[in-house]
């Protein structure tokens, strides 16, 4: 009974105030829906997640003198650009460089087998021969597998084609209604939802200060990344510099791990094209001062409101939201977090709920209106 009683005395101390059971019931609706549907609305979602990005262009179009109907059309017309661009000149290379890369592999294994059989005459008494020949039996299994993989995966993506076809129709369309019609959409949103919504709003205060902050800058950081990569690989000589440039622009979507992880690749093709040379040496210094650039320089720039989380936090929510939604459990696990703790800082602490949470100024200051934004609403992070 005693436990009964604490059980129940904590529910009516977090739970009295009616505002708390409508946060509670919006945030599991929304989560259920995209783990149930999230798939089959996947072009539409990534169209949103287009749009949010797009809607910083928008608006400083819109600062210029440009009405809105024309900012949008602009902005739309530069998202078609970029996307005809890819299409044309960045797949294609990509793919190409695939092809050569599967086509070189037993080769490239080879040549692999090479350099590390010298690794004993290069490190005498600290890598033995026997060492070197567990190592490269396991790596023979572990290629032979991946060969297999390979093979079972091209064939099982054929019919994704049509997959890739409708991604190429409904996520254009959807960018283009997401901007257009922002602002309908936003109070259809809006008008589901209570009319005192002060929990909500507290929330919302504080994600408005981190996502369309980290969300844009995330993706400007992969850009800026993968493309500086790809041309100093590309001066250097490398081999698959292309594909490289993309493996190592999307690494920065998991802080802390991605680098250290797709250094394993680049050194891998640096040592086979170079082998153990200066020439490899200089590739894995200019990958390092790449790394170095974007973890002291632009991570700054690009991040102007820190999200004050622990990077044991941040590593949980990438392992977290990246094995529920993959890629964009992955994009998105900094944000995600960052409403967990926003969740938190805002949840009414007394009976009755007298205080919503002390621990964020601006969520104060968002609770003290009489009736402002949700997540959601003008203004806010939705398409911001």
């Amino acid at each position: 009974m005693r436990f009964l009683e604490v059980i129940g005395g904590w529910i009516n101390r977090h739970f009295s105030n009616e505002e708390a059971i409508y946060l509670v019931v919006f945030l599991v609706v929304v989560f259920l829906a995209l783990i149930t549907v999230g798939g089959m609305l996947a072009p539409v979602l990534t169209g949103l997640v287009l749009a949010f990005l797009l809607q910083g262009l928008v608006k400083k179009l819109q600062s210029l003198g440009v009405s809105e109907r024309l900012a949008v059309y602009l902005t739309f017309l530069v998202f078609i650009g970029a996307l005809v661009a890819l299409l044309i000149f960045v797949l294609p290379l990509i793919i190409q460089q695939l092809g050569a890369l599967q086509a070189a592999l037993p080769a490239t294994v080879r040549r692999l087998q090479e350099l590390v059989r010298d690794l004993p005459e290069m490190a005498p008494g600290f890598i033995s021969p026997d060492q070197v020949d567990l190592w490269l039996n396991m790596a023979a299994n572990e290629v032979g597998g991946l060969g297999r993989g390979l093979v079972n995966t091209i064939v099982s993506q054929v019919p994704s084609v049509v997959g890739l076809l409708i991604y190429l129709v409904l996520v254009p369309t959807s960018v283009f209604f997401f901007l257009k019609d922002r602002e309908q959409l936003m109070g259809f949103l809006l008008s589901l939802l209570p009319g005192e919504r002060r929990l909500l709003n507290s929330v919302g205060a504080e994600m408005n200060q981190q996502l369309a902050n980290y969300v844009r800058g995330k993706f400007a950081e992969i850009v800026i990344v993968g493309s500086v990569t790809f041309v100093v690989f590309q001066i250097m000589g490398l081999n698959y510099a292309a594909l490289l440039g993309v493996v190592v622009g999307l690494s920065v979507l998991v802080p802390f791990v991605g680098a250290a992880v797709v250094t394993v690749p680049v050194a891998i093709v640096g040592v086979i094209q170079f082998g153990w040379s200066w020439d490899f040496a200089w590739v894995m210094i200019a990958y390092a001062i790449i790394q170095a650039i974007d973890g002291n320089v632009l991570v700054p720039l690009l991040f102007s409101e820190a999200n004050d989380l622990h990077p044991i936090a941040i590593i949980m929510a990438v392992l977290v939201f990246g094995g529920i939604w993959g890629v964009w459990g992955v994009f998105f696990a900094v944000p995600l977090a960052t409403l967990v703790k926003a969740v938190f800082n805002a949840w009414p602490e007394e009976v009755g709920g007298a205080g919503l949470g002390t621990g964020d100024p601006g969520a104060q200051e968002a609770m003290n209106e009489p009736n402002p934004p949700v997540v959601g609403g003008e203004g806010s992070t939705s398409l911001s």
